[in-house]
């Protein structure tokens, strides 16, 4: 298997809560289960991790107990580090609350991730190899000092590590000379249905994914994930195809998104053709919902099970 994974993000600890319903302003409502784990870019790196891609965290990680707790959660999936503690301050924090329909709410603190520098920047560069993967999260290039670092270190890449974009929910603070000359510089952008449309202006994904296809350089793909209905593939050429989800019960939907980046990546860098490495993300994501917890995606074994059946099961994964 080729290319490593290679995450320049944020990795933060997640203060999971499980709520009837989410409080009125001013309200308070009684928290049925808590959980403390690593989360962010942690549940991406898990993903292709436990799918056989070798992943190493490029991002900041302090001292105290949240540091101590991200550096564990990686170390027991195999997940290297690229940056050296960075002392002074603990790594940041999310807290996500999530209601009875399994959908989730979050706010979060930054700490050390907001000290990037661009030695750091350069560490990241000199650490990537030809046939990387390179993921980006819109958390990390909304911060004022960190933005324009990271899009500097975009622009630089040589031709063969390929990047994929995350935008994430805070898309829309992201400023536009940060984002510009990322998306110049995006092989894969990877958004949901609300992040396509505050984008694009499309409601309709497919529309949205044919127009954020435009704004990238000629070959680029986009991924509009929808959720239950699986996702939209608008690859380098041709009209944007809907690959359909795998219907399943939902209990948490914490993480899934990241799940699937981390799927789609994992397979597309063992060789896999795009609309292959999308059908297998969304099998990732459906099976991440059915489990508790940020990091639920599924190693080779579980994945297979999980297909059963399904041609795609030995398409992936052979005899897993």
């Amino acid at each position: 298997m080729s290319g490593r994974l290679v995450l320049a993000g944020n990795v933060l600890a997640d203060l999971v809560i499980e709520v009837p319903a989410l409080p009125e302003r001013g309200g308070d409502v009684l928290g049925t289960r808590t959980e403390t784990t690593a989360g962010g870019g942690f549940n991406t790196l898990a993903a292709a991790a436990r799918l056989g891609t070798r992943a190493v965290f490029a991002g900041l990680h302090g001292t105290g107990p949240y540091g101590d707790l991200v550096r564990a959660a990686l170390a027991a999936e195999g997940i290297a580090t690229l940056l050296p503690v960075r002392a002074g301050s603990d790594t940041g924090f999310t807290v996500a609350l999530v209601d009875d329909g399994g959908e989730r709410t979050f706010v979060t603190s930054f700490g050390v991730e907001t000290d990037l520098t661009s030695a750091d920047t350069r560490t990241i560069a000199a650490g990537l190899s030809g046939g990387d993967l390179l993921q980006l999260s819109g958390y990390a290039m909304v911060l004022p000092g960190n933005g324009p670092l990271l899009a500097g270190l975009t622009a630089s890449l040589p031709a063969d590590v390929t990047l994929c974009l995350d935008p994430g929910p805070l898309v829309a603070d992201i400023p536009d000379h940060v984002l510009a000359p990322v998306l110049a510089r995006t092989d894969w952008l990877s958004v949901n249905a609300r992040e396509a449309r505050l984008m694009s202006g499309h409601a309709e994904p497919d529309a949205a994914a044919d127009a954020l296809r435009a704004r990238l350089s000629a070959g680029a793909g986009v991924l509009v994930r929808a959720d239950k209905d699986g996702c939209w593939l608008a690859a380098s050429d041709g009209a944007p195809v809907h690959v359909p989800g795998f219907p399943v019960e939902a209990v948490d939907s914490n993480g899934a998104g990241d799940a699937h980046v981390g799927g789609f990546l994992a397979l597309l860098g063992q060789g896999h053709d795009p609309l292959t490495a999308a059908r297998g993300a969304n099998a990732v994501a459906a099976f991440a919902v059915t489990r508790r917890g940020p990091a639920t995606a599924p190693n080779r074994a579980e994945l297979s099970a999980f297909l059963g059946e399904d041609p795609l099961a030995g398409l992936l994964l052979g005899s897993a």
